[in-house]
């Protein structure tokens, strides 16, 4: 239900992200993938497929600065013609309580995922409207629904990312355009093995699973999914 798309994964070098770009190569979409290190855009190309390879496009940008998500729509516009589905995946965790969190780790936690999901919002959605369709799938997280304590500003950008995917939903209802999100538990990645070492793994969720969820709402078949906030 992709074949043709195309789709902007906004930190498609990362865990998440990468799964999801391989995931719309594999049903037929054009998948673009923002980087800041050239070295992530190669091993993500050397992770698809051989016949998917002249699909994956990467574009290097800072999704927290406004001027550079709008040269990356502008980019993938003027190349493609269109932008069907954006994927929201970059993001960051701290932990901290109220007391533990300075201002510094307030504005990383806020800038990197709720700035950064609005800013491209914001940048794709004149394309879409223009279009009549669209599809805009956010990443928040189940952790913080309902609130728990230990990650104060994390949980506050989160939460800030839902009520962005509900309003924003309501905004564009019935112009062709829908808005959702998914909310992942702890994902089974590099990244967290190490910060949890210790931790039981046995309730942590494959990167693939969520991606699944994701291209799911990115797809035909979401036309009359909006405003949803899909737990994995």
């Amino acid at each position: 239900m992709m074949q043709g798309r195309v789709v902007l994964v906004t930190g498609g070098t990362g865990a998440l992200g990468a799964a999801v770009a391989l995931g719309a190569l594999e049903a037929g979409a054009t998948a673009i993938v923002t980087y800041r290190d050239a070295r992530d855009q190669d091993a993500l190309l050397a992770r698809a497929p051989l016949g998917a390879r002249e699909r994956l496009h990467g574009i290097q940008a800072d999704v927290t600065d406004a001027e550079s998500v709008r040269r990356l729509v502008e980019a993938v516009t003027a190349r493609h013609g269109r932008l069907d589905a954006l994927v929201n995946t970059v993001g960051g965790f701290a932990a901290g309580d109220l007391l533990a969190t300075d201002e510094r780790a307030w504005d990383a936690m806020l800038r990197l995922n709720l700035r950064s999901a609005y800013l491209c919002c914001r940048a794709a959605l004149p394309s879409m409207l223009a279009a009549g369709r669209g599809r805009i799938v956010n990443v928040a997280s189940r952790s913080v629904v309902p609130p728990t304590g230990g990650f104060l500003a994390y949980t506050v950008a989160k939460a800030g990312v839902i009520a962005l995917t509900q309003a924003l939903a309501r905004e564009v209802r019935g112009r062709g355009v829908t808005v959702n999100a998914v909310l992942p538990s702890t994902m089974d990645t590099e990244a967290n093995r190490r910060a949890m070492p210790s931790a039981d793994r046995g309730g942590w969720v494959a990167p693939e699973s969520v991606a699944h969820a994701i291209l799911f709402l990115a797809s035909d078949a979401a036309a009359d999914v909006t405003g949803t906030l899909l737990a994995v």
